[in-house]
């Protein structure tokens, strides 16, 4: 199946045209390659609560995507409010996603304890919230990759395989 995924980055720079958005691309490569899911919406947003929400709603409501990957604004900085902002939209939290994301990626880095990313559903949809780096979009991404079609089938209320 192939599954429709909507990538928001919530980044200040990035919205303004000052930061090329590098991360986005990884995780587009990612889900062509690995999920093979087809890109429905794109956007930049800055790093603004109501600005995310919106979107993330827009992106599920509007556009259907069955999955929603953010990339930035999940740190510790004042303004990395994604997480808030994912928490506004969401039924409920999957936080064994998050939690292996972080487990993964310690591995390899311990300051990925500090990322306070969230995974939750909004109606048949899931929406993962991904670190703002390339390398941290690869780590966290690949950590819950292979459970990713499975999570989606059982949202979409397919039979597992």
């Amino acid at each position: 199946m192939q599954w429709k995924v909507a990538i928001l980055t919530a980044s200040d720079k990035g919205s303004r045209g000052e930061r090329e958005d590098t991360s986005a691309q990884v995780i587009r490569e990612l889900v062509e390659e690995e999920l093979t899911g087809i890109i429905v919406d794109y956007r930049i947003v800055p790093d603004e609560q109501d600005e995310i929400t919106a979107a993330l709603i827009e992106m599920i409501e509007y556009y259907q995507a069955d999955l929603v990957l953010t990339t930035g604004g999940t740190g510790l900085a004042p303004r990395d409010l994604t997480p808030e902002a994912t928490k506004r939209v969401i039924d409920r939290e999957v936080p064994g996603m998050a939690e292996a994301m972080r487990f993964y990626a310690m591995q390899k880095k311990r300051s990925y304890m500090l990322t306070r990313s969230i995974c939750g559903i909004r109606g048949q949809s899931l929406i993962v919230n991904l670190p703002g780096s390339p390398k941290g979009v690869h780590e966290c991404l690949m950590a819950i990759m292979d459970e990713l079609p499975e999570a989606l089938r059982m949202l979409a209320g397919q039979p597992g395989e």
